[in-house]
Formats: C-alpha cells, sequence, structure tokens
C-alpha cells in the first residue's frame, strides 16, 4: 500500500473514531483492548478493497464487533488467572474520548455499574444489547453487523435485558443525585463518620475492588452495609491522609482518592432510591494509566 493510501485508509477511519471506539469500549470495558481493536480494525480496513465498500461506518461496526466478541471469548475462557475481582477499566470523560455525550442514554451506557453488568452476557448478548440500547440500531441491521437473524437478535436482546434486570436502576440515576451522594459519600468517608456512611449505604449494598494481584484489594466482592461501611473505614485507616481529586468517569461524578502510600483508588459509585448501592474501586495502576 503506497503512503497515499495509506493516509487515505487512516483519514477514513479517523472520520468515524470516536463512534468505533466508544462502541469497542462498551463491549469490552477497557480502553486498552478498545484501541487494540481499532488498530486491527484499520489493519484490515487498509487491505480490504475500499471501492467496494458502500457504507465504511457499516463494515467498520462490523469488524469492531467481530473483534471485540473474539476478545471478549478469550477473555471470558481466561478470567481465572486474574488475581481478585476484575472491574472495567475507568476512562476520564471530561472532554470524552468517545465524542460528544449529547445523549442520556449514551452517558448511562458508560457508566461502570452497566459495563459489570455486561459482564454477565455471553459475547452476542453483550453486542446486541449495546448495539441496540446505546446506539439504537433496529435489530435488521443489528442481524447483517452479527451475520444473524432479526429475530434471534430480538431474542438475544431480551434475555440480555432480563439478565440486567432490576438492576438497571443502578445506572439512570439522575445526575444531581449522583453529585449529592457522591460529595456526602467522600465527606463521611473522609471524617470516618460510621453513621453518616451507615445512612448513605443501601442496605444490600456492595463493594467492588480490583487490584489486579499488584495493589492491595479485597479479593471478593463485599455485602451489606454494616461490612461495606466496616471495610471503607479499614481502606481509610490504612491510607490516612488521603487526598481527593474529583473527576468525571465514564460519564458519572466520580474521585480518584491517592493513600499516603501512593496507592491510587478510582472510586465511582452505583446509586438507587437515594443510596449507594454499590461501590466500585479500581486501583489496579494499568487500568489508571491517566493518574501517573
Amino acid at each position: 500500500m503506497s503512503p497515499t493510501e495509506a493516509a487515505e485508509a487512516a483519514g477514513a477511519l479517523d472520520a468515524h473514531r470516536p463512534m468505533l471506539l466508544g462502541l469497542a469500549y462498551r463491549l469490552l470495558g477497557s480502553r486498552y483492548d478498545a484501541e487494540d481493536v481499532l488498530q486491527e480494525t484499520y489493519l484490515r480496513w487498509a487491505r480490504v478493497d475500499r471501492s467496494r465498500v458502500a457504507e465504511p461506518r457499516r463494515y467498520l461496526s462490523r469488524v469492531v464487533t467481530h473483534l471485540s466478541m473474539d476478545r471478549l471469548r478469550v477473555r471470558q475462557a481466561t478470567r481465572e488467572a486474574y488475581v481478585g475481582q476484575w472491574l472495567p477499566e475507568p476512562v476520564p470523560t471530561t472532554p470524552s474520548p468517545f465524542g460528544p455525550l449529547e445523549r442520556a442514554e449514551l452517558r448511562d451506557s458508560l457508566s461502570t455499574a452497566l459495563l459489570h453488568l455486561l459482564e454477565r452476557l455471553t459475547p452476542p448478548e453483550r453486542a446486541v444489547y449495546v448495539l441496540h440500547t446505546a446506539f439504537e440500531l433496529p435489530y435488521a441491521e443489528i442481524a447483517e453487523l452479527l451475520d444473524r437473524s432479526a429475530e434471534d437478535c430480538r431474542q438475544l436482546h431480551h434475555r440480555a435485558a432480563a439478565r440486567i434486570g432490576r438492576e438497571q436502576r443502578r445506572f439512570t440515576a439522575d445526575r444531581a443525585e449522583q453529585e449529592r451522594l457522591l460529595e456526602a459519600f467522600i465527606a463521611a468517608a473522609g471524617e470516618g463518620d460510621l453513621r453518616r456512611l451507615t445512612e448513605l449505604v443501601a442496605a444490600d449494598a456492595t463493594a467492588w475492588s480490583d487490584g489486579g494481584g499488584t495493589v492491595s484489594a479485597a479479593r471478593n466482592p463485599i455485602s451489606g452495609a454494616d461490612r461495606v461501611v466496616r471495610f471503607l473505614l479499614g481502606v481509610r485507616q490504612k491510607g490516612w491522609p488521603l487526598t481527593v481529586h474529583r473527576i468525571d468517569l465514564n460519564g458519572q461524578p466520580a474521585a480518584v482518592v491517592v493513600t499516603a502510600g501512593g496507592a491510587r483508588y478510582a472510586v465511582t459509585l452505583g446509586t438507587a432510591d437515594g443510596r449507594i448501592t454499590d461501590i466500585f474501586l479500581v486501583a489496579n495502576p494499568d487500568k489508571l494509566p491517566w493518574t501517573a
């Protein structure tokens, strides 16, 4: 391929890059893997006879979707090798690397709570759910991307929505409510206020922490308000004094907490009915390159 042809291929891909990156990230929950998928997509795009591609955006979306599904299958098969809990890689979204987050649906489809729930789905279920719910593609178009029938895609979406089910409320909270709960949470945790933390956390709340085997973190989810609060106070005591930086992660209010020892935690919350239902703590430094 000549330099001119390479430049033309790169330009065509760049025109759709924000959408493609957003699609790959939602499918994989990893910015690193999403970037790898886009690089592989470029290599395929550079080799194809582009004069025969009527709709580059659709062709590129198809390649990104299939490559992402392949990665999901490999990851699911090797997940047992990961040390502790696996959480999505948080990404700063101010400004968004995926283009403007103009619609609430797009913002909600980036949330840590939703991406975490999507890990329960099979790769085809996840692909259909993301394409239909976040990108609002009709089943007929999704069928073309996945080489399935429209009815099959409809059933996959139905199963995906059922598996996520009532827990969807955790990632559709009003932004003002998210801001209020995050501010109250940071203040109560910083002060070690047991009573206030207990008031903020739902009775069935769960704390999830991902250290990737390199940073101290709970190996298993911690459930129940009392256990969650005591876990948080333990983290506070071990890391005191703490420095807190406010940030937007995955389209929602979040914080980066730095301990006295230099460990960094990206903190996002799942909320519902005025309470905190999930606390996501990502400390794996490989997932926080932007904090270095």
